[in-house]
């Protein structure tokens, strides 16, 4: 699968890609995956496929990218048509919808995995060996179990195998898809949030320009802020214009 070539383009613009991975970068918050990982395994029959993708030769983007008049990405993105479609049906199983906020394959997250498995940074490229292995597992293992591809399988099915690897204490036999899926999973729900509906889900209310001089915090802040310092033993740091 990972030979496919593209054959559709992005639901989202590269511009918009690049900022959410650039989010996801500065955040720092996904633990490194391990090169170590999948030696510390004992080989079983997890039919875990045994990858030696060519390296991602292309220059990063620079300490200062402008990503406003960006057309063109600065490397190529590697994921096949039929990665990504897996990478959506994930997400979405992952980051489903509720409401009125949307789910993460709505919001076309696979775009940003892509673009984070495809980028030339040491820790990205850690990454690519174990993702790239899970998506051809998925859909190697759906065929096993029901004779069909990942993507042809129903919502229980694709489930089904996702429950079997949701956690780091599987089966033995799903330790190694489980290890990957725990970083696809990151990155995936990292994505989301970086996007303003995820950001707006969060309760996030910064990153939006103000108009004239700043106005301080709200009183409703001030007050807020006054009881967390009260209850920490804190009272004489509290601004009495919070009372």
């Amino acid at each position: 699968m990972s030979k496919q070539g593209r054959d559709r383009l992005p639901r989202i613009t590269r511009r918009e890609s690049l900022k959410w991975f650039g989010m996801v970068l500065a955040g720092n918050a996904l633990t490194p995956y391990p090169a170590d990982a999948a030696a510390s395994v004992v080989v079983g029959d997890d039919h875990w496929p045994m990858l030696k993708l060519a390296p991602v030769t292309a220059p990063g983007y620079g300490q200062d990218p402008d990503l406003v008049a960006m057309t063109a990405g600065p490397w190529p993105r590697t994921l096949s048509a039929g990665e990504l479609d897996i990478v959506r049906l994930v997400a979405g199983i992952l980051v489903p919808r509720e409401g009125d906020v949307p789910s993460a394959a709505e919001l076309q997250v696979e775009d940003v995995v892509d673009e984070w498995v495809s980028a030339p940074y040491e820790a990205q490229q850690r990454d690519r060996v174990p993702i790239v292995s899970l998506l051809i597992w998925l859909d190697a293992e759906s065929e096993r179990r029901f004779d069909q591809r990942f993507v042809d399988a129903t919502d229980a099915q694709r489930v089904a195998i996702i429950d079997d690897i949701a956690w780091l204490d599987a089966q033995e036999i799903y330790r190694r898809p489980a290890q990957a899926f725990d970083r696809l999973r990151s990155v995936i729900v990292a994505a989301f949030y970086c996007t303003p509906e995820g950001s707006a889900d969060l309760g996030y209310l910064g990153g939006k320009a103000i108009a004239g001089d700043y106005p301080g915090p709200t009183a409703e802040a001030l007050r807020h802020l006054a009881g967390v310092l009260a209850s920490l033993g804190l009272e004489a740091w509290v601004d009495p214009a919070a009372g």
